[in-house]
This record gives C-alpha cells, sequence and structure tokens, in this order.
C-alpha cells in the first residue's frame, strides 16, 4: 500500500513539470509550456506566490471564474446510462461479428491476429477516450469558447493522434509478432508482414473515423448543455469496438488473399501509411496543445498497448483451446464495458481536480494513505458506475443470447461466474483509477492524457484474465453441455 506525501504544497515531479502559473501560452507557443497548463481556469488555483494585497488586485482585474458543473446522483445516472448502452451495444456487436471472422481464413492460419485484437481495440482507450477526456476538461473549464481556440486544440489534437495511431499499430504488430513465436519458436516473414501492414491501416482508418465521432459530440455537447464528461468517452467507445474489429478483419482477410498473387501488397500498405507520419508530426507540433503530448506522450499509450498485447497473447491461447472457444463472444464486451465505466470516472475525477487544486497539489479528502473505501465514499459517480455493472451486462448477456450468438447457454451457474468476474473487474479499476489520477496530478502529470490509456488496457488484462478464469472454472465444475466450447 503506498501513502501520499502529507506535504500541503509539494513540487511536482516527473516529466511535466510546470512553470508559474502565469505563464499560459498563447498560440505562438512557448517552450515552457505545460500540458496541465491549458485546462486550468484563470483566478481558481491554490497555493499561488504572492502577497494578499496583489492577489486581490488581480482577483479584481480577472473574468468571473466558472464554477464546476453540479450534478445529482440521478441526473448523472441519467446522463451516463444512454451512451453507456450505446457501447455496450457497440461492444456485444464486435463480440459477434470476432465470432463469426474467427473462423474466416486469415484468422485461423494466422492466429496471432488474436493478439492484436485486445491491443488495436484498446487504441479507444488510448487515443479516442484520452482525446475526449482532454476535450471534455476543457470545454468545462471554458478553455473552447473562443472559436480560435477551440479549432487550435481539436487540429492538433487529431493530428497528433494519427501519429500516436500509427506507431502503437506498429509496435503492436511488432508485440503480436514476437510473442507468437516465443511459445512455439515458429516464424513467417509473410505473416509478419502481413499483421503490420494490417495493424497499421486499421490504426490509421479507426482513429481517423473515431477522432471526427468525437470532435462532433464534444461539440455537439457543448450546444446541448451536456456535461461532456459523462457521455464522451462512452460515446467515443459506442462504435469503436466495432469499427475497428470489421476494418481489421476486412484488411487482414483481403492481404491474405493477395499473399501468393500479390506477395508485394502487404509491404505497400504499411510503407503507405507510415510515410504519412510525418506530415501529421508537423501539423500537430504547430499547435501547442499538443505539440508537448507529441514529445511526452508516448509513455502511457506505448505501455498501454503493451499490456493490452499481453491480454491479447491470453485471448489467443483461450481461442485455441476447444473447450474454451466460446470466450470469444463475451471478451469484448467485458473489457469494452470495464474500459467505459472507469473511463468516465477517471474524466470526472480530472475535471474536478483541474478547477480545485493546482498540479502537484491533492485535496485534503486524497492525503494519505490510500484505502479502497475512499474511492466509493469520496465519489458518488463511482457508486453510481458501479451500480451499472450487473444491469448493464445481463441486458447484453441476453441481447447475445436472443441474437443466438456464442456458443455458450445462459445457465444460472454461467451467469453467476461471468457477472462476479465483471464486477470484481470494475471494482478494482475503480479502485486504481482513484489511486492513480490523483497520483499522476500530484507528480505534475495531467490525469486526462496519462490515466485513461493504462486503466483501459489494465480493463483488457482483467477482463480477459478473469473471463479466461471463469470459463476454466465453469469447465473444471462440470458446466459442460454440449454447447459450451462448439
Amino acid at each position: 500500500m503506498q501513502c501520499v506525501d502529507r506535504s500541503s504544497s509539494p513540487q511536482p515531479q516527473g516529466l511535466l513539470i510546470t512553470e508559474p502559473k502565469q505563464a499560459i501560452l498563447s498560440d505562438g507557443g512557448d517552450v515552457r509550456y505545460s500540458e496541465t497548463e491549458p485546462m486550468l481556469p484563470e483566478g481558481t488555483l491554490s497555493g499561488e506566490e504572492g502577497d494578499d494585497e496583489e492577489k486581490e488586485e488581480e482577483e479584481s482585474q480577472r473574468p468571473p471564474t466558472r464554477n464546476m458543473p453540479k450534478e445529482s446522483p440521478l441526473a448523472m445516472a441519467l446522463q451516463i446510462v444512454v451512451p453507456f448502452l450505446l457501447a455496450g451495444f457497440g461492444t456485444v456487436s464486435a463480440g459477434m461479428v470476432l465470432d463469426i471472422v474467427q473462423h474466416w481464413d486469415a484468422f485461423k492460419y494466422i492466429t496471432e491476429i488474436f493478439i492484436l485484437v485486445p491491443a488495436l481495440l484498446g487504441l479507444k482507450g488510448n487515443l479516442e477516450m484520452t482525446l475526449a477526456s482532454r476535450l471534455s476538461t476543457a470545454v468545462n473549464v471554458g478553455k473552447m469558447d473562443s472559436p480560435i481556440e477551440k479549432w487550435n486544440l481539436i487540429i492538433g489534437n487529431l493530428a497528433l493522434k494519427q501519429v500516436q495511431a500509427t506507431v502503437v499499430g506498429f509496435l503492436a504488430a511488432v508485440a503480436a509478432v514476437v510473442l507468437g513465436w516465443i511459445p512455439e519458436g515458429k516464424f513467417q516473414m509473410s505473416h509478419a508482414v502481413l499483421l503490420c501492414s494490417a495493424s497499421v491501416a486499421t490504426a490509421f482508418i479507426a482513429s481517423m473515423l473515431q477522432g471526427f465521432i468525437m470532435v462532433g459530440v464534444i461539440v455537439g455537447s457543448k450546444k446541448t448543455g451536456i456535461n461532456p464528461d459523462n457521455v464522451a468517452t462512452p460515446i467515443a467507445a459506442s462504435f469503436g469496438d466495432l469499427i475497428t474489429l470489421a476494418i481489421l478483419a476486412w484488411i487482414s482477410q483481403g492481404l491474405y488473399n493477395c499473399l501468393d498473387s500479390h506477395p508485394y501488397a502487404s509491404s505497400l500498405v504499411c510503407a503507405f501509411f507510415l510515410s504519412l507520419t510525418p506530415v501529421w508530426m508537423v501539423i500537430s507540433s504547430k499547435h501547442p496543445a499538443s505539440r508537448t503530448l507529441l514529445y511526452s506522450g508516448w509513455e502511457p499509450v506505448i505501455t498501454a498497448m503493451v499490456i493490452s498485447s499481453i491480454g491479447g497473447l491470453i485471448l489467443d491461447k483461450t481461442v485455441s483451446d476447444p473447450n474454451l472457444a466460446g470466450i470469444v463472444v463475451y471478451t469484448p464486451v467485458i473489457n469494452g464495458i470495464g474500459g467505459n465505466l472507469v473511463a468516465i470516472q477517471s474524466s470526472r475525477i480530472s475535471t474536478h481536480l483541474h478547477f480545485h487544486s493546482a498540479p502537484g497539489e491533492v485535496p485534503e479528502e486524497a492525503k494519505g494513505c490510500y484505502y479502497p473505501c475512499r474511492t466509493f465514499s469520496n465519489h458518488r459517480s463511482a457508486q453510481v458506475l458501479l451500480l451499472l455493472v450487473l444491469p448493464g451486462h445481463l441486458i447484453f448477456l441476453y441481447t447475445i443470447h436472443l441474437m443466438k450468438s456464442g456458443h455458450t447457454t445462459l445457465t444460472p451457474i454461467f451467469m453467476t461466474v461471468y457477472l462476479a468476474a465483471a464486477l470484481l473487474q470494475v471494482f478494482l479499476l475503480l479502485c486504481i483509477a482513484d489511486w492513480m489520477v490523483y497520483s499522476m496530478w500530484r507528480s505534475g502529470k495531467d490525469p486526462d492524457s496519462f490515466s485513461i490509456p493504462y486503466l483501459t488496457a489494465l480493463g483488457d488484462l482483467l477482463g480477459t484474465a478473469l473471463l479466461a478464469l471463469s470459463f476454466q472454472f465453469l469447465w473444471y465444475i462440470g458446466d459442460q453441455d454440449s454447447d459450451v466450447g462448439d
């Protein structure tokens, strides 16, 4: 158990050390830019130095500060439940697609593609949800009221996202090749090139489509008066899994069909998308809001990709076991729902910190040793999100059953074990989010950019591992009716 330092004003540590709080940058840019600075409302910081008289003069000249959006638990739940259900049905659709495409030739003969699945589906957590969280905070603290500032933030972040998607897609393919080679010691260059090409193309195309959707959601939420923290991250995931998985399956099968007739097709596709990376880097570097992340924002997305790839390795080995084949249709569901809920919590805590604390400082209620009960006693949103797990998963389970998808009937023992795994996953993720977001803020890192990639990747790993253990447990206790693993 780690304890938080009780010092009242610790100095920020880590990659993003903030300059004096008055040094907020204009569009012209300054090398002292810190990614937490643009999101901070002027005049709301605690711990500023200076005489009281100077502060009073400054405050008298400052425009009125924004108030933190206030919501009742009921209003919060009503705003969350619709995008939560949309996101859930999106993951259900992705599970059904994965259940179908697992029988395609590309997936049968190049099983490393299954290792790619959590890593590429996790890009919505690495990139889309992170973008949604950053822009949601920007909306709430008034940094998107100016049209010029708004479009600078949007264009810079979209360009940054394309750079990250391309690089992470390539690295995910490399990880899939390595993780697939280690257990068996087999390696085929044509298959490795196909994996790289399919991964990079999928990441690039899916990221661009979802980026445009995300910007529309944020701008629309601002105009309609809905708190984007409640709706942006789940909507980012609503069709993200389905779009990404459909693109991956289509490209992988197409390139597999070209292996004999056009052996260089995979190499050309991969080279084309990689060659666009410098263009996006130039565009992203022109905007202060994304320039810092272009250099310092790689740690969370790459680490998250590695964590998701480990979950993909578990999925690959599980799918290869005929007794556990039914796991495929449920994997995107449990992973997606856990990631969506914890992303909402992370985004809300981050917005709260931007309003009430300076980088490097945490509120009084978050000081001292962390304990799990703190998550649910200090944050009503955590209680609401945890309460959504069981009814949400029941709806999605029966949807899969009514669509006659999957290979497992909804026996009482199956539903009990599955729901217990889902509830444990979300409980752990909410606790980790509470500890992680405050720890990152204390170290001077913006949790909007750093926490969600880690949390959604952990959601993939925990979800896949707990689901695999659940199916293994069901098999051992005798829940082996004829449809299990059919």
